[in-house]
This record gives C-alpha cells, sequence and structure tokens, in this order.
C-alpha cells in the first residue's frame, strides 16, 4: 500500500494528514475552515486518493496559515507516498466543466515544482473564505509535491464554481498521474533514471 503520515507543527498551525494513493477517496477532513474541507473533500473523492486531514490554526488572524501548512503537509505525504515512484504513469492532466466553469489541469511529478496559475476569481470571498487562498493552497502542494503544475479557468463566472472546478480538475489530473501502468510497473518513467 502506498501511505503515508505527515505530521507538521508549528508556532502557527497543527497538521496532520493522511493519505493512501490506491484508495477509493475516502474523505475525513476537518481544518476548521467550512469551504476548505469542502474543496479537500472534493480532491479526495475525485483523485481516489483516501485523505484524512486535521488541522489546528491561528483563526484568530485569519485562514491563511492553516490552508497553506495543509498544502505543505499534503505534499509532503504525497512524496512520501509515492517513494521511488517506479511504475507511476507520472503525467496527469484534466478538463473539468461545472456549470458556468471550465478549468484545465495539467501535471508532472517530477521534482521539479513549478506552478502556472491562471485562474481569476470575480469575487474576493466565497462565503467567509478568501478566494487568494486557492493559490496559495496549490502553490504549497507543487512546492512540497514536487509537482509541476499548470492551472488554467478556461471561463467561468461564479467563483464557487471556479474553486471547485480547480480542485476537482487537479484531482482527476492526479488520478491520472499516481496510477501505476501496466506497461512499465516495475520501471521508473524517466530517462534520467530518477525522479
Amino acid at each position: 500500500m502506498r501511505t503515508a503520515s505527515i505530521t507538521r507543527t508549528t508556532a502557527e498551525t497543527e497538521i496532520t494528514v493522511d493519505i493512501n494513493l490506491d484508495g477509493t477517496g475516502i474523505y475525513d477532513n476537518q481544518t476548521g475552515v467550512g469551504f476548505f474541507d469542502h474543496m479537500l473533500d472534493q480532491l479526495s473523492r475525485h483523485s481516489l486518493i483516501d485523505m484524512t486531514v486535521r488541522a489546528k490554526g491561528d483563526y484568530h488572524i485569519d485562514d491563511h496559515h492553516t490552508v497553506e501548512d495543509t498544502g505543505i503537509a499534503l505534499g509532503q505525504a504525497l512524496v512520501a507516498a509515492l517513494g521511488d515512484k517506479k511504475g507511476i504513469c507520472r503525467y496527469g492532466h484534466f478538463s473539468l466543466a461545472m456549470d458556468d466553469t471550465q478549468v484545465s489541469s495539467a501535471l508532472d511529478l517530477s521534482a521539479r515544482p513549478f506552478l502556472v496559475w491562471n485562474v481569476d476569481f470575480p469575487s474576493a470571498k466565497i462565503g467567509t473564505f478568501d478566494t487568494e487562498l486557492v493559490r496559495e493552497f496549490f502553490q504549497a502542494l507543487s512546492t512540497h509535491g514536487g509537482i509541476t503544475l499548470h492551472i488554467d479557468r478556461v471561463h467561468g463566472l461564479n467563483s464557487h464554481h471556479i474553486a471547485e472546478a480547480a480542485f476537482k480538475s487537479v484531482a482527476r489530473a492526479l488520478r491520472m498521474a499516481v496510477e501505476t501502468d501496466p506497461r512499465m510497473a516495475h520501471a521508473l518513467p524517466s530517462t534520467k533514471g530518477k525522479l
């Protein structure tokens, strides 16, 4: 089983992430940030990665540290669960439609983190959640997961739909990338000899 458990404790947050890459999308995410929990649930369900997240943060300041540090811990968990990356498909992409919105994602589990973010939101908040934190999460996930990650909003009118489509699109791309390639189950998907 490709599993990992990561605990990250700072003066600002306390985060625990447990994942199983070979799961069925079972989730139990409690970060203290309701909309973010909803997004993590989508990430788990549509990637088929079982995910349990527990977070305590400095909510009296805002949600920034909690969201960012969860992205860091989840990225670290992905690296640990992937191990030497032998047999994975490595690449993933998905263009997802959700009502008025379409978001496309492409990623490479290359160990070369890079985020390309072409997503704008028509509003600064979704309820009490700052929409700029969506990018902060994916930046942290990309950096600490060693993921080259491109996310593009093709179109969209509703901020909730745009954020949710981004999480679902990345989830489906991640599902594709972490899958075992039956034709190369024991080989590294690289000519470099290391990922």
